[in-house]
């Protein structure tokens, strides 16, 4: 049996009352908030023009930070994350991007990008991401958190892969309060902190032409 044109249009408002109302049935939770950092902007006065390619590798982390969730502990061994925020992209992938614009934003090398991209390059900055959590000596939510970020690098020149210099970065910024914005902006203290002090080393560290 064929069904009616005044069937068929009734059907197709109950499937879209169906699926409206589906938006609203217990347990539907909103898209976690979505959070960046900013790249450092301001460096030492007397950094030198690298006249040279640099490629940025992914970092590394291990797989509790290698997530887009924002990462916390509240002791030396456990590692939770909190509800209902994340970060725009995984946490090494943010770290990638915020070393690359903060390389740029010297305004002193050539050349930067991201490894993926293809291009031929005379340095490679590899990273590893040890931590980058908020760390709480009371409950979440009633206490402020210190954010720690540390990164290991090493500069690498191409095309031999030899290691020419290597440093570990951190930073510890208390949080203002308890509240997820004074985190945020403790994150985005911290991170900054630690891509101006890599940009900077890199920089200084890369030889000058003809030396």
């Amino acid at each position: 049996m064929t069904a009616t044109p005044r069937a068929f249009f009734r059907s197709l408002a109950l499937a879209a009352a169906l699926a409206l109302s589906a938006c609203a049935v217990p347990g539907f939770q909103d898209p976690p908030q979505l959070h960046s950092l900013t790249p450092a902007t301001e460096f030492p006065a007397d950094l030198p023009r690298v006249e040279q390619q640099l490629l940025v590798e992914l970092p590394m982390a291990n797989s509790g930070l290698d997530v887009s969730r924002i990462a916390l502990r509240t002791a030396p061994t456990s590692l939770a994350y909190f509800a209902d925020v994340n970060w725009t992209d995984r946490a090494p992938g943010l770290i990638q991007t915020l070393a690359v614009e903060s390389l740029e934003n010297t305004g002193r090398i050539v050349s930067v990008a991201r490894d993926t991209v293809g291009l031929r390059a005379d340095w490679l900055l590899k990273t590893d991401l040890r931590d980058f959590q908020a760390e709480y000596d009371g409950p979440p939510g009633q206490t402020a958190p210190d954010i720690r970020m540390r990164l290991t690098a090493k500069l690498v020149r191409m095309p031999g892969r030899t290691i020419e210099a290597s440093r570990t970065f951190e930073a510890v910024v208390p949080a203002e309060a308890a509240s997820m914005q004074a985190v945020i902006a403790a994150f985005d203290q911290a991170a900054s902190m630690v891509m101006r002090d890599l940009a900077a080393w890199t920089l200084e560290s890369i030889p000058q032409a003809g030396s």
